[in-house]
């Protein structure tokens, strides 16, 4: 039986602003910029960053990913939310409705957004002829396996199904700290 092997990316904070943001944080007519492509096709590394400001602390360079979305979105890793005295919910990218809030600071003005920080929900982004593939439906709930040096199997890992994905699984940098996994290495689909 063929092994379903796919390509892990460690998936530092970022965020993802709506163009009305873009518009407070860097002035009337800003666009972002490319640093560099990502993974998933028409993706990308903003040049541009944001202070993002909690209750209790700050990280003062949150990296934009691009391009804009219609909601701004912050995902960040359980360590973050403690760093920034959040309690923001494991939820799916878009899904933000009654997440946590956060004050976001660019070059020309500032921000509070009453929801949107969340914690992302580990997934596997696929195209559609691998899913296909593979046998695999958007929304299925999967088991994958690391074999590295510490070892470990995610539950819950959530299959994105789309045309306009490539195969791909990210995990945010807590899971893979603990797993020692770093961007590249290999997992495999056992469920």
């Amino acid at each position: 039986m063929e092994q379903k092997l796919v390509p892990v990316g460690v998936s530092a904070r970022h965020i993802h602003l709506s163009a009305e943001h873009v518009a407070i944080l860097f002035g009337e007519g800003s666009e972002l910029t490319v640093a560099k492509p990502l993974s998933q096709p028409g993706q990308y590394a903003a040049n541009e960053t944001v202070a993002v400001i909690g209750p209790k602390g700050t990280f003062p360079k949150v990296r934009i990913l691009g391009p804009v979305r219609p909601s701004t979105q912050l995902e960040v890793s359980r360590t973050d939310a403690f760093s920034l005295g959040v309690n923001p919910p494991v939820r799916e990218s878009g899904n933000i409705a009654g997440s946590a809030g956060i004050t976001l600071k660019g070059p020309a003005g500032e921000v509070t957004i009453e929801e949107g920080v969340i914690v992302a929900a580990r997934h596997i982004h696929f195209h559609t002829s691998d899913a296909d593939k593979w046998g695999i439906a958007d929304k299925q709930q999967l088991k994958v396996r690391f074999q590295g040096e510490r070892g470990v199997v995610f539950e819950h890992v959530i299959a994105r199904v789309s045309p306009d994905f490539a195969l791909d699984m990210h995990i945010d940098t807590d899971e893979a700290n603990a797993a020692g996994i770093k961007n590249g290495d290999t997992a495999e689909i056992i469920e």
